[in-house]
């Protein structure tokens, strides 16, 4: 399925032949889902609890409990933790339909036609959103049980999925947004993020950045904080804020040699910068353990699951 344009960058997701799809839950947001990326898998996000919000192709997407988003293959996307956020995220090869296109060429139309009949994000006051939200309960429970035939129970709920939403979720016409932004400028921030991760402990200055794609600071700045939700030089703090979190919790190095490694001109601006994005000192990250749990059975039956009787 490809979006509006053509990305000649995008991930390319490794799946399992026999069963191309990968879930499970994800407790805030972690650092790869803020950075910039796109894939070549479809993905469905359903938000089990807290809120946030995502910037998919320069349009920004709030959400809460019970929110179901479509991500298409090539979509260029972010998404951000506003309070106490845990989402379930469903990636899958949509060649594992193949099949089932030749015989209903439409079922994968909420990809396909995505920006053209249909959000990322589902209208959350439809009627039908509940029945989609169980369907999407009853594949994790398959998906984490492993019962037997489960990859076919799976590949089930995901066709009664899509067939749901392209029947009831279909608009005639979707009025793009008013800062939407084009497929080139896409592709020319996306080419400045790559070259950040790669090197992020240089002293880049805006004008540098803005040269790298042959656009005005100012319009470069533009373009890039409506594409990630931030400024430039913000998000060069967070890529470097990310490695330092990185080295401190697998090495036993020095807080001031990960500072400068990073790309830090001091380590007293790496302590104010660390503890204002991270939420913590540097020293603490080697203290704390982070636990990771699934939450699937506690909102089974708030999300409209019908959890099974023993």
């Amino acid at each position: 399925m490809q979006p509006r344009g053509q990305n000649s960058l995008r991930e390319k997701v490794v799946f399992s032949r026999q069963y191309p799809v990968i879930l499970g839950d994800t407790v805030g947001v972690t650092s790869t889902y803020q950075r910039l990326h796109a894939h070549d898998a479809l993905e469905i996000n359903m938000i089990k609890s807290g809120t946030g919000y995502y910037i998919i192709n320069g349009e920004r997407y709030d959400f809460r409990e019970g929110d179901i988003l479509l991500i298409n293959s090539n979509d260029l996307h972010c998404a951000y933790e506003t309070g106490n956020l845990i989402m379930q995220v469903i990636t899958f090869d949509a060649a594992w339909f193949m099949g089932m296109v030749r015989c209903d060429p439409d079922v994968l139309a909420p990809f396909k036609d995505m920006g053209l009949h249909f959000s990322n994000l589902l209208d959350r006051e439809n009627g039908q959103i509940g029945a989609l939200r169980a369907l999407l309960l009853q594949i994790q429970e398959e998906h984490e049980t492993e019962s037997r035939s489960y990859t076919s129970v799976v590949y089930a709920l995901l066709l009664q999925f899509f067939v749901y939403v392209n029947r009831y979720f279909r608009m005639d016409s979707l009025q793009p947004g008013k800062s939407t932004v084009t497929t080139t400028q896409l592709e020319k921030i996306w080419q400045v993020t790559r070259i950040m991760e790669e090197q992020p402990a240089y002293p880049w200055t805006l004008e540098e950045l803005a040269a790298l794609v042959y656009l005005s600071p100012s319009r470069f700045s533009d373009i890039f904080r409506r594409t990630a939700g931030m400024s430039p030089l913000l998000y060069l703090i967070q890529l470097r804020l990310e490695n330092a979190y990185t080295l401190l919790q697998t090495t036993d190095r020095k807080i001031l040699d990960i500072a400068m490694e990073c790309g830090f001109r001091t380590l007293s601006n790496f302590n104010r910068l660390f503890k204002r994005h991270i939420g913590t000192e540097p020293r603490n990250v080697r203290t704390q353990k982070t636990l990771l749990d699934s939450k699937i059975v506690s909102v089974f039956e708030r999300l409209g699951g019908v959890p099974e009787t023993e």
